[in-house]
């Protein structure tokens, strides 16, 4: 008995990435906080921008 071909999966677009503002955070953080002599909380300050940047890239890209 032939059997059909499976259904390819609706298309969607593409989900835009917000990771690299996590990375980014965690990177520049710290050397902006040696300029204060806070490298610790830079990290914090640095990774805190980060999620909030790729939250509210998910949130955009979900409107959308």
């Amino acid at each position: 008995m032939p059997t059909t071909p499976p259904e390819p999966p609706a298309s969607r677009r593409p989900v835009q990435g917000g990771g690299c503002l996590i990375a980014a955070g965690l990177i520049i953080g710290p050397i902006v906080g040696m300029l204060f002599g806070e490298t610790s909380m830079g990290l914090v300050g640095g990774l805190v921008l980060g999620v909030i940047g790729a939250i509210a890239v998910a949130v955009i890209d979900r409107r959308r």
